[in-house]
């Protein structure tokens, strides 16, 4: 029998309800013509991106951009990171990282960003302070806004010749002189007004500023009015706000976010036009209300996305980085099949799965580029390209329920053999790895204890006709009711099509 293997990451508040767990792999579908109408793929590798040339990073990256120098049309990656004055550039296609002169850019955690074609407003998180910087891509200078009427900006977004941010710890709304982030004049703020809540974030979409309060939302369009151009539009006030300001991101052409409105906190939205459309599902608002009570609620303060594309997929990635004391959770969303995953660096030491490494990231050379630092894993601080055909040697997992939903009646069963449907025999981009091996155990009480592990051979290169398979696993025992778990460490892509199961039922 064919036992569930494929699916989503579903563990639900009682293990024994659901325990179908899925680390560091995704799922795919196949329309058609397929062996299975999906299978799971591992998650891409971090591939170290930086130069022995270039400066080392010895600091967190906190935030990434790419502008096109008007000059020679090339495209430029920015870095800002912990290390020199805090940034960076990559002026070419293979080109040097090299320092830009200027401020330090203070502050911690994520910074927002938005440019105009010549200039690059960045607004930073500093708790307490909170900075802005320009650097301008034509003379190639980092300075700070020190403008006198300048309140500070918690985020920052663009529109229609404008940098527009928010004040932080208060209801107002900020632009910058016309196409020039170092002048802000002190009458061109609003408030936002559907509700007294404070402003949160700001971000543009399709045309029109969005407002983030703590518990509504705003839509502003361009008015065209003096001073301050921007107007709330009649009809788009949302009754939800955001919980966290750096969690706010723009993914398969609209909005996500982490939600909060005066009923409560911790539902995942999307904006499907003017409405907030939930995707998280229970599972994962439990792990987030597990968070938030573990930690306090300022907790989700901290948490942050970032988005990316790679093979018609387009994930958002949401981490908490406070989570298991300090070394954080990641819950992926796929959009091209509305399904979640988790994501993290395996803590060997303690035993469990620190969040991804991952701080932000940008499409750039034909890869997404991964800012990385300030966590716990085994990755350092630094660049990286997000790989598809590079496996990493961070752990894999899944787990899954032996029978079907509505198929365990409550009777011992014989596990005779679990034979993985995997591709085998398989390396990409030239990784080397002799015997790359697959481990199993399973659990016989819904997922609170498990066996000892048993390790089989995922085939030698070119040994594509490697059977996965695993026998004589005993008698189903205590709750009749068996979780299975597969997982590996080796630099290797993943891909499983299904599982079979020979079992024998009893009638004790």
């Amino acid at each position: 029998m064919k036992t569930p293997i494929l699916g989503s990451s579903y563990v639900a508040r009682s293990v024994n309800a659901a325990d179908n767990r899925m680390v560091n792999l995704f799922p795919e579908m196949i329309p058609e013509g397929g062996k299975e109408p999906a299978f799971l793929s591992r998650c891409p590798g971090f591939f170290p991106y930086q130069q022995a040339s270039w400066p080392a990073l010895a600091g967190p990256v906190r935030g990434l951009h790419v502008m096109v120098d008007p000059a020679t049309q090339a495209s430029v990656l920015l870095v800002i990171s912990d290390v020199g004055n805090g940034l960076l550039s990559k002026s070419v296609s293979g080109g040097v990282l090299t320092l830009v002169g200027g401020p330090f850019i203070t502050g911690q955690g994520a910074v927002t960003i938005a440019d105009n074609g010549t200039q690059m407003f960045i607004a930073t998180n500093g708790i307490t302070t909170f900075d802005g910087f320009i650097y301008n891509i034509v003379t190639d200078t980092l300075v700070e806004i020190t403008d006198a009427d300048f309140p500070g900006a918690r985020t920052v977004a663009y529109l229609d010749g404008f940098f527009v941010f928010n004040e932080p710890n208060s209801q107002k709304i900020w632009v910058t002189a016309l196409l020039d982030g170092t002048s802000v004049d002190a009458l061109h703020f609003a408030s936002a007004e559907a509700a007294p809540d404070g402003v949160v974030a700001v971000a543009a979409s399709h045309g029109e500023l969005w407002v983030f309060g703590e518990t509504t939302t705003e839509v502003w369009y361009n008015a065209g009015t003096s001073g301050f151009p921007f107007a709330p539009s009649q009809g788009a006030s949302i009754e939800v706000g955001c919980a966290a300001a750096d969690t706010v991101k723009k993914v398969d052409d609209t909005l996500f976010w982490l939600g909060k409105d005066p009923r409560g906190v911790g539902i995942v939205y999307r904006a499907n036009g003017y409405t907030p459309q939930r995707i998280s599902t229970h599972a994962i608002e439990w792990q987030i209300d597990k968070i938030m009570r573990d930690y306090g609620p300022a907790s989700l303060s901290n948490t942050f996305a970032y988005t990316y594309r790679q093979d018609g997929h387009e994930f958002y990635v949401l981490s908490f980085p406070d989570a298991n004391s300090g070394d954080g959770a990641t819950f992926v969303y796929d959009v091209a099949t509305g399904a979640w995953h988790e994501r993290g660096e395996w803590d060997a030491v303690d035993q469990w799965f620190a969040r991804d490494i991952g701080n932000c990231c940008v499409w750039y050379e034909g890869y997404p580029v991964i800012g990385t630092g300030n966590h716990s894993g085994s990755g350092g601080d630094g660049l990286y390209q997000l790989n598809p055909n590079y496996g990493g040697s961070t752990k894999w997992l899944r787990s899954w329920r032996a029978l079907a939903p509505g198929m365990n009646n409550l009777k011992r069963t014989a596990q005779h053999s679990l034979q993985l449907d995997c591709e085998v025999g398989t390396r990409f981009d030239g990784v080397v790895v002799a015997n790359p091996q697959v481990t199993l155990r399973w659990s016989d009480d819904g997922g609170h204890t498990w066996s000892n592990e048993h390790t089989k051979s995922m085939g030698a290169s070119g040994a594509y006709g490697t059977r996965v398979k695993w026998d004589r696993l005993g008698m189903t025992m205590k709750l009749r009711d068996r979780v299975y778990e597969v997982s590996g460490t080796d630099a290797v892509p993943v891909f499983i099509m299904g599982a079979e199961l020979l079992l024998s039922p009893t009638n004790a």
